[in-house]
């Protein structure tokens, strides 16, 4: 009985670090890749390195071009958008 009465304090700790900090990172990596898959031109992005500019072309699965200036395109690799700032309709081409 008193084995047991050690082990329930452990348990306890375990229980508590899922629900506060485990399941909660699960939830924003999941929210994270749901953000990314929904990423269409025209959508108003920022990157993990922080640039801000306008989805002009979706390349692929892991790929999108975003202009950051007039003219300026960059490729950037879907995992690396951080925040979409505003959803708009595609762009019309």
């Amino acid at each position: 009985m008193e084995a047991f009465s050690q082990v329930v304090p452990l348990i306890l700790i375990l229980v508590i670090m899922y629900f506060f900090l485990i399941r909660p990172q699960q939830k924003k990596v999941k929210d994270h890749q749901a953000m990314v898959a929904a990423l269409r031109r025209g959508d108003e992005v920022v990157t993990q390195g922080g640039l801000i500019g306008k989805i002009t072309k979706v390349k692929d699965d892991t790929e999108v071009e975003v202009e950051v200036a007039k003219d300026v395109k960059i490729r950037v690799l879907r995992p690396t958008i951080a925040q979409v700032r505003s959803k708009t309709e595609p762009a019309n081409d």
